[in-house]
C-alpha cells in the first residue's frame, strides 16, 4: 500500500471514529509502528489530525473541548442506552441500598432506567444533576437527595468546595461515573477542574464505582485526570477497548461489560 493510500484510510478512520490507534493501524496496513508514527507525524503537520499518546484524534478533539448537554444528548443514544441497562447489572434484583448518580447524558440514561424500580424497590439515589433530580423527581414514592451547589451552566450540574465536601461525606453502595476519556496512560479524565473535582470526590465515596462509557470516550484523554483505572471497579461501554486501553484495565483488576 503507497503512503497516500494510508494517508487517505487513516483519514477516513478518524472520521468514522474520531481516533485511531498506531498498534492497529501497524496491524491493519502490515507496516511497523515507526511507519504508521511517520504517517500521523505528516498528517498532523497538514492539520488532519493531532497526536495522543498511542495514536491520534480528529483535530476538534481538544483537551478542552466539551460538548454542550443538547449537543451530547443527540449523540449515540441507542449505545447510551444499552450501556444503561447493562450497568444496572451491577444493582442485581432486589437491590436496597444507596446509588449516586453523577452528572451526564450516559449517567441519564442510567437514570431513565433506574427510574421504574424506584417506586417499588428501597433505593437511595443521589445526585448532583439537576437533569436527573427533574426526570426522578417526577417517579412516585421515588427517594431522592439534590446536592447543591454552583451550577455550570455547560453540564447542569452542582459544582465547588460545597458539594465536593457533601459528597465527601457520604458512603453510597454503588457511584454510576461518566467520563469524557478514559485511556491507558492517563485515566479517566474531564475537560473542567471544577467537574473533575467532583467526579473524583464521587469515585473515593463510593463502595463500588461503575463507570459508563461509549466508544468515542475510549482511549481518549481530556485535560483534568480526576480518577486512575485501578479507583473503578467496573466499566461498562458498547465496544471492546484496544489493546493498550485492554491490558490496562485487566491489570488495573477493572471489569469490563460490553453493552
Amino acid at each position: 500500500m503507497y503512503a497516500t493510500e494510508r494517508y487517505e484510510l487513516i483519514e477516513r478512520l478518524l472520521i468514522e471514529n474520531g481516533r485511531v490507534s498506531v498498534q492497529d493501524l501497524a496491524e491493519r496496513f502490515d507496516v511497523t509502528t515507526e511507519t504508521v508514527r511517520r504517517d500521523l507525524d505528516r498528517l498532523e503537520s497538514a492539520g488532519a489530525l493531532r497526536r495522543v499518546h498511542g495514536g491520534a484524534v480528529a483535530p476538534e478533539r481538544a483537551s478542552t473541548r466539551e460538548p454542550s448537554l443538547p449537543e451530547r444528548l443527540q449523540r449515540h443514544g441507542s449505545a447510551k442506552t444499552a450501556i444503561a441497562r447493562r450497568a444496572l447489572d451491577a444493582l442485581g434484583e432486589g437491590f436496597e441500598g444507596s446509588v449516586l448518580l453523577d452528572a451526564g447524558t450516559t449517567t441519564a440514561a442510567v437514570a431513565a432506567e433506574l427510574a421504574p424500580r424506584l417506586g417499588r424497590e428501597r433505593i437511595e439515589v443521589v445526585t448532583h444533576s439537576l437533569t436527573l433530580a427533574h426526570a426522578l423527581a417526577a417517579v412516585p414514592d421515588a427517594s431522592l437527595t439534590l446536592i447543591g451547589g454552583r451550577v455550570r451552566g455547560l453540564t447542569a450540574a452542582a459544582v465547588g468546595a460545597g458539594t465536593v465536601e457533601t459528597i465527601s461525606g457520604l458512603r453510597p453502595d454503588v457511584a454510576f461515573v461518566g467520563t469524557n476519556g478514559i485511556s491507558a496512560a492517563f485515566g479517566l479524565s474531564t475537560p473542567d477542574p471544577d467537574e473533575a473535582a467532583v467526579k473524583t470526590a464521587i469515585v473515593r465515596a463510593a463502595r463500588r464505582v461503575v463507570v459508563v462509557a461509549d466508544a468515542d470516550k475510549l482511549g481518549t484523554e481530556l485535560l483534568v485526570r480526576f480518577a486512575s483505572l485501578s479507583d473503578i471497579d467496573v466499566l461498562v461501554t458498547d465496544a471492546a477497548p484496544e489493546s493498550e486501553l485492554a491490558s490496562a484495565l485487566a491489570e488495573a483488576e477493572v471489569e469490563v461489560w460490553r453493552a
